[in-house]
């Protein structure tokens, strides 16, 4: 497998069993993960995941709304750590495309990952005014764009395109819903793939004999079925 592998999570355990796995290739995490979790403070969290990960890209989002405030977040989660990605949504909840954000922090040097990027005019956007040299990550969200009926393959192909030149920029499937994602983003010539722990743990099942698949099901539905106590007729 050539795509990498990063845990999409906001779990210090989850996170300190991906530092042991050798085919996880960094980590994402998001406000909303960081919620589920129950974090209450943000660096406190984002410095012991980087003191687990000291060696692997770790991705922390800003939550302001607007520019000044993302630059100043920005550059306070860059100086956490040199393996830091910042996360920058590719627009405000308002709309407003942050591409004169990206460029300014991206020509300072900051590794970003710009988030939330849905259309391929965002992916055009994005890769005009990325920096050159400095890495950076422009995550598209295949899940979502599954979600509401559009081939995320299609467009992620097409994404692969527009960015093949940019060597220092890594596109990413985001919002994984299924294993087989997998095989959809590698297919598509996706750098990275992000999946959670739930879905990471289906790996097992890579390879499984469809008829072994099949005894098993049918044995689990009359399991439950006799568990019950169900009758027809």
């Amino acid at each position: 497998m050539s795509i990498l592998l990063y845990l999409d999570s906001a779990n210090l355990d989850e996170i300190r069993g991906a530092a042991k796995d050798e085919t996880i290739g960094g980590i994402t995490t998001n406000p909303t993960l960081m919620r589920k979790s129950g974090i209450s403070n943000y660096e406190e969290f984002a410095r012991k995941a980087l003191e687990i990960i000291p060696n692997k890209p770790v991705s922390f989002e800003v939550f302001s709304d607007d520019f000044d405030a993302m630059k100043r977040e920005a550059r306070i989660i860059a100086s956490w750590g040199e393996n830091a990605f910042v996360k920058i949504p590719v627009s405000t909840t308002g709309g407003e495309l942050t591409f004169p954000l990206i460029q300014e922090l991206s020509s300072e040097g900051l590794q970003l990952n710009i988030t939330a990027v849905f259309t391929l005019d965002q992916v055009r956007g994005v890769s005009r005014v990325l920096s050159k040299t400095t890495p950076a990550i422009i995550s598209i969200f295949s899940g979502r764009l599954a979600d509401s009926g559009q081939d995320p393959e299609v467009i992620f192909q097409k994404s692969v395109d527009i960015c093949r030149d940019q060597k220092n920029v890594k596109l990413l499937w985001a919002s994984t819903r299924e294993i087989f994602n997998i095989v959809q983003a590698e297919r598509s010539g996706a750098d990275i793939i992000t999946v959670t722990a739930d879905l990471l743990g289906k790996r097992e099942l890579w390879g499984k004999d469809p008829d072994e698949f099949c005894r098993e099901t049918v044995q689990m539905f009359y399991n439950d079925a006799l568990a019950t106590g169900y009758k027809i007729g």
